[in-house]
């Protein structure tokens, strides 16, 4: 999410700067933005995402990595993903960066739901290598993916459901991705699944 936007600066200072700064910046077109702290529910879904892509991808050639890790979506465009899962073969020489994800998270609060499925869906979509774009709702249980098998179209999914992830060949149930949150949908989701069982 994006906080506060400082003046034109070039990528190679930009990419001098981000090595060294406590603090994380994203880089479009000259401009530079900090971004914001994310609410509990938000580093819950992330750490969920990661910890479920880590499992099933061990031992094979791609694996995921979280928000410090800086992608480049165009010469003059550089994002921090959610969760983003890349490969070894990914051919950058810069420690610090990544330019050929497969699958890009964003974790999406109200703050940033327009830039998440406007701008940043534009630029993650244009990448060459990548296969899925995935929006989750921090919010509420809404998982929203787009793979490029589709024509980039959009398919929606609720509790209750399955997720399959083609660019990794991995299920997710949309529960496992919640695990842990704790907003009134849920809530009550889980009320209903207990009660459920109790009678089953």
């Amino acid at each position: 999410m994006l906080a506060q936007q400082f003046d034109h600066i070039s990528v190679q200072d930009y990419i001098a700067g981000e090595r060294l700064s406590t603090e994380k910046y994203e880089y479009v077109a000259g401009q530079v933005y900090a971004m914001a702290g994310a609410k509990i529910n938000h580093n819950i879904i992330t750490s969920n995402l990661s910890a479920l892509f880590w499992l099933s991808l061990r031992g094979k050639p791609c694996f995921p990595v979280t928000s410090d890790m800086l992608i480049k979506t165009a010469t003059d465009r550089f994002r921090y993903p959610d969760v983003v899962v890349v490969c070894h073969d990914d051919p950058s020489q810069d420690d610090y960066v990544r330019e050929h994800p497969i699958l890009v998270v964003e974790v999406i609060p109200e703050s940033t739901r327009r830039t998440d499925k406007t701008d940043k869906r534009l630029e993650y979509i244009a990448l060459p290598s990548l296969l899925e774009y995935v929006l989750v709702e921090q919010d509420i249980a809404e998982v929203t993916v787009y793979r490029r098998s589709a024509g980039w179209q959009p398919s929606y999914y609720y509790l209750g459901q399955d997720v399959m992830l083609e660019s990794i060949q991995v299920t997710l149930t949309v529960e496992d991705i919640y695990e842990r949150v704790d907003n009134g949908e849920l809530a009550k989701w889980r009320l209903r699944k207990l009660a459920s069982e109790a009678q089953g």
